[in-house]
């Protein structure tokens, strides 16, 4: 009998589909650890590409499903880093020396400063109105005049983006 992995090396479309249908839930799940879950498809679908455009280094003696998965763990790794440089480039260019409002020297400043820059308006005041004025959510929440709900969930969702930034 032969191997899902003996058929994948030998270019067996039908044996890709295959495989897809068996470890794609595992692979997802695994990448779903690693990344945001905007990214995970995109990572799904390039691990499985890669294990296609590889498939002649397969040893059949081994088990395929810790490969994908080193291979899925790997693109989400590059995912992850490029993401960060990206982000980098975004704080560079909001904190960049010369603008209406320059960075302090301190280093830690001006990074937290430019994340706040790039947050959408409500969420970079629900965050300031908490951190800088030691407002309460519910305190936020009177002088917004919105649902303490609404402050929550504003100022949640710009810290998450703020750590992603940072």
């Amino acid at each position: 009998m032969t191997t899902l992995t003996e058929r994948l090396s030998r270019g067996e479309e039908s044996a890709l589909t295959e495989c897809y249908r068996i470890l794609g839930p595992r692979v997802r799940r695994h990448v779903a650890r690693l990344v945001p879950s905007a990214d995970v498809d995109d990572i799904v679908q390039a691990a499985f590409w890669e294990l296609w455009r590889t498939r002649e280094r397969l040893n059949a003696d081994r088990e395929l499903g810790p490969w994908l998965l080193t291979i899925a763990r790997r693109r989400a790794v590059d995912r992850l880093r490029s993401e960060a440089a990206r982000r980098r480039r975004v704080l560079r260019a909001a904190g960049r020396p010369g603008t209406s409002d320059p960075c302090p020297v301190v280093d830690t400043v001006c990074d937290v400063r430019a994340a706040l820059a790039v947050l959408p308006p409500r969420q970079r005041q629900a965050i300031a109105l908490a951190h800088y004025e030691q407002l309460t959510q519910r305190e936020i929440a009177e002088r917004l005049r919105i649902p303490i709900g609404t402050v929550k969930a504003r100022t949640a969702s710009g810290m998450r983006r703020m750590r992603e930034l940072l």
